[in-house]
C-alpha cells in the first residue's frame, strides 16, 4: 500500500474532538478511583499502513479514528523486534530482547527472575488488579507466561464465561473499587488471517496501493483487500471493548492506549525492520480528570515524540506511581514522571522461526541505519509460516520467472552489509542511499550511535544463536549473565571481528587467516565470515579454509565449506557438507539454511536427501528441504 504521503498520517494539525457517549448499564460505576485506571489494547500485526488515521486507504478504522479525535495520535511509535515474541519479551521485561538472549524466535532462553520482574508483578505491588485478555508469548523460560497476572485469558465478549467464569475484560472480575491496568489483546488482524485462498469481503482488491516492493499481480492485490478486511474486524473488536468500558461507566476513569504489536503483514513487513515491520500506531486517550498527564496542550492532536515499545513497561509502572526498576531499559514517555525523549530508536531481527538471520537498525525521526551482520542471506528466504499467504509464494514465483525488477526482486537476493534510508522520502525503504556523499555524516553519527548503544545494552548477538547457547550452558549460566561477563563475552572484540568482516575488503585477509586460529570459536566464526565475503578475493587462503573445515564449532565448519566451494573447491567443500547433513550434526538447522543460500550448487545433495524420506516436514508446513523439491520439481 505504501508509499503513503508522509505528510499526512505526520500531520501535526488539530483533529476534531469527538464525544463519548457513555452508557450506565451493566455493572454499577465505582466510587472514583484515586488512582488511574489502564485500559491497553494491542492489536497483532499491523502497521501504520494499514490504519486509517494514520492515512490507509486499503482499510477503515473508525475506532481507532474516534479514539485518536478523543486523544493523541502518536505519530513516531516503533516496535522494536517486528515480530511477536521477541517483542512481548521486550514488553514484560522493559529490557531489549538482545539484552536478555530472548531475541531468537520461540526459544524460551532463560533469565534471572531473581533480578529482573515482569511489569505486572509491579503494578500488583501498586494496588492494582492486573489481567491480560489475550496473549502473553513472553519467549522466556523459567516461569509460566501466566504466572505475573491476577488473571490471564477468559471468554471473548462477556461478563462471564470462560475459565472460572472469567471475562476477557479482566476488569471485570477485580474487586470493588480497585484500580485496574487490563491488557485486552485483539487476534483478527493477524498475519494468519491472510492466509488461504480468497479476499475480504465487501473490500476491492483493483483499489489496494501496494508497496513499492510488491510487484503488482492479482494475487497480491486480492490477498492485499483480505488482510484489509481482517484489520476492519480487528478495528470493529475494537469498538466492542471501548464500549464495554463505557457500558460499565468507566470510561472517563480510565486511560486507553492502543497499538499494534508490531508491523506487518504483507511479505517484507512483519518480522523485518524495515518501516512496515516496525512503525506502528500509538493512541492514548487521557480522560479529563487525569488531564495532568496530557502528552500535547488538547485532545485530538498529533504527539511526534519518540516513542519505543520497550518504553512502555516502565512507563505504564510510572503512571501508576510505582518506582521503575533499574533493570528496565525505556524511557517514560508519559505522566508526571515523564523523561527526556530518546534521540535514538533501536531495531534487531534475528532467527524467526526457521530461518536464520542478523540485523541491526538505528533511526531518528527521518533516517534509518541497518547493519545486515549476515549478508550472505537473502532477506525473503522461504520460512513456511509466511509462504502460507497466497501473496508470498505468487511474488516468489514471479521472480524465479525473471520478471522482477531492482525493487522487486531485491528480496530474493543477497544482501549488502549496509543500508541507510530516507524513511520521510522512502517509506518503503527501497533507495539505499548507504554511499550517497550527502548523507555520510549522518550514516556516520548512526553508526556511532549503533556501536554505543549495542555496548550498553550487552548486545548478545554477536556470537551466533547456537554457539551462545553452548557457551552459557557450558558456563552454568543464564545469556543474560554470560553477556555481562567480558571473559566469556568480550563484546567490543567481537563488534570489531563482525565490522572488519562486513567491509569486505581484500586487504584484511591475512588478519582473517590469523583469526581462524584464534582460541576464541566467536573470533574464528567471524574470520570464517570475512574471508566468505571476499568471494574469489579469498582464493590465496585456500590452505586456510580447508583446514577450517575441521573446526570442533560447526558454525565455522559449515562456512568453511561453503566458502571452498566459491573459490572453486567444489569437491572438498560439498564433502564436508554431505558428511554434516547424512551422518549428523548438532546444527541441522543451520545446516539447512546454509546449504539453501548455497543455491544450486548444493541442489543434487538435497534432492538425496529428500528422496530419502528426509527433511520434508517442518513445525509450520512445508520444510525449507521440502519448499526446494517443490520449485525443482523433484
Amino acid at each position: 500500500m505504501n508509499p503513503i504521503s508522509r505528510r499526512r498520517f505526520l500531520a501535526g494539525s488539530a483533529l476534531v474532538t469527538g464525544g463519548a457517549i457513555l452508557s450506565r448499564s451493566g455493572l454499577a460505576r465505582d466510587a472514583a478511583p484515586q488512582k488511574p485506571n489502564i485500559l491497553w489494547i494491542t492489536s497483532e500485526d499491523n502497521s501504520i499502513s494499514w490504519v486509517s488515521c494514520y492515512g490507509s486507504t486499503n482499510a477503515k478504522t473508525p475506532a481507532i479514528d474516534q479514539l485518536a479525535k478523543e486523544g493523541f495520535r502518536y505519530t513516531h511509535c516503533f516496535d522494536n523486534a517486528a515480530v511477536c515474541a521477541p517483542t512481548r519479551s521486550c514488553w514484560i521485561t522493559g529490557m531489549y530482547a538482545i539484552s536478555n538472549g530472548t531475541q531468537p524466535m520461540r526459544s524460551r532462553n532463560h533469565i534471572p527472575h531473581d533480578k529482573i520482574k515482569y511489569y505486572p508483578d509491579l503494578l500488583k505491588k501498586a494496588g492494582y488488579h492486573v489481567s491480560n485478555g489475550g496473549k502473553t508469548d513472553y519467549n522466556i523460560g523459567g516461569r509460566s507466561d501466566n504466572d505475573c497476572w491476577g488473571q490471564s485469558g477468559g471468554k471473548k465478549g462477556g461478563k462471564k464465561g470462560g475459565r472460572k467464569g472469567r471475562s476477557r475484560y479482566g476488569w471485570r472480575n477485580r474487586q470493588s473499587g480497585q484500580p485496574f491496568f487490563a491488557n485486552v489483546n485483539i487476534g483478527d488482524s493477524h498475519e494468519s488471517r491472510a492466509h488461504g485462498p480468497g479476499g475480504g469481503a465487501g473490500k476491492d482488491p483493483a483499489k489496494m496501493k501496494l508497496a513499492s516492493y510488491h510487484p503488482d499481480l492479482p494475487v497480491i492485490r486480492t490477498n492485499y483487500a483480505k488482510y484489509a478486511a481482517a484489520v476492519e474486524r480487528m478495528d470493529a473488536q475494537v469498538k466492542k471493548c471501548l464500549d464495554a468500558l463505557k457500558e460499565d461507566g468507566l470510561y472517563e476513569d480510565t486511560i486507553v492506549i492502543y497499538c499494534s504489536d508490531h508491523g506487518g503483514v504483507m511479505a517484507r513487513s512483519k518480522r523485518f525492520v524495515y518501516s512496515s515491520g516496525i512503525h506502528c500506531p500509538l493512541v492514548v486517550r487521557i480522560p479529563e480528570k487525569w488531564k495532568q498527564f496530557h502528552p500535547a496542550a488538547k485532545p485530538g492532536v498529533t504527539v511526534d515524540r519518540m516513542v519505543s515499545f520497550v518504553d512502555m513497561p516502565k512507563t505504564w509502572v510510572s503512571l501508576v506511581g510505582g518506582e521503575p526498576p533499574e533493570t528496565m531499559q525505556g524511557t517514560v514517555f508519559l505522566g508526571k514522571g515523564i523523561e527526556p525523549e530518546p534521540k535514538y530508536h533501536l531495531g534487531f531481527r534475528e532467527r524467526a522461526d526457521e530461518r536464520y538471520d542478523s540485523v541491526r537498525m538505528i533511526r531518528d525521526k527521518q533516517y534509518a541505519y541497518y547493519k545486515n551482520y549476515m549478508p550472505y542471506a537473502p532477506a525473503g528466504q522461504y520460512l513456511a509460516y509466511l509462504w502460507k499467504a497466497p501473496a508470498t509464494p505468487a511474488w516468489e514465483k514471479h521472480h524465479r520467472e525473471g520478471k522482477t525488477d531492482a525493487v522487486t526482486g531485491r528480496f530474493f537476493r543477497p544482501r549488502v552489509s549496509e543500508e541507510f534510508y530516507d524513511t520521510v522520502d522512502d517509506f518503503d525503504n527501497v533507495k539505499n542511499l548507504i554511499d550517497a556523499p550527502k548523507h555520510q555524516k549522518k550514516i556516520a553519527e548512526l553508526k556511532a550511535a549503533l556501536r554505543a548503544k549495542q555496548l550498553e545494552l550487552f548486545d548478545s548477538g554477536l556470537i551466533p544463536e547456537t554457539m551462545r547457547v553452548r557457551r552459557a550452558s557450558a558456563n552454568n549460566t543464564t545469556i543474560y549473565e554470560m553477556v555481562r561477563n567480558e571473559k566469556l563475552y568480550p563484546l567490543a572484540k567481537y563488534l570489531d571481528a563482525a565490522d572488519l568482516a562486513l567491509v569486505r575488503d581484500k586487504k584484511n585477509l591475512a588478519t582473517f587467516v590469523k583469526g581462524l586460529t584464534d582460541a576464541d570459536e566467536c573470533i574464528r566464526y567471524w574470520s570464517i565470515v570475512g574471508i566468505h565475503l571476499l568471494d574469489k578475493n579469498a582464493a590465496p587462503a585456500e590452505t586456510a579454509i580447508a583446514k577450517a573445515m575441521t573446526d570442533q564449532a560447526e558454525e565455522v565448519k559449515m562456512m568453511a565449506a561453503w566458502t571452498l566451494t566459491k573459490i572453486g573447491k567444489k569437491d572438498q567443500g560439498l564433502a564436508c557438507l554431505r558428511e554434516m547433513l547424512f551422518k549428523g550434526s548438532k546444527n541441522s538447522q543451520l545446516l539447512h539454511n546454509t546449504l539453501d543460500w548455497m543455491g544450486e550448487i548444493a541442489l543434487p545433495m538435497i534432492k538425496e536427501f529428500h528422496k530419502a524420506g528426509k527433511g520434508k516436514r517442518g513445525k509450520y508446513g512445508t520444510s525449507i528441504f521440502g519448499h526446494i523439491a517443490q520449485i525443482n520439481g523433484f
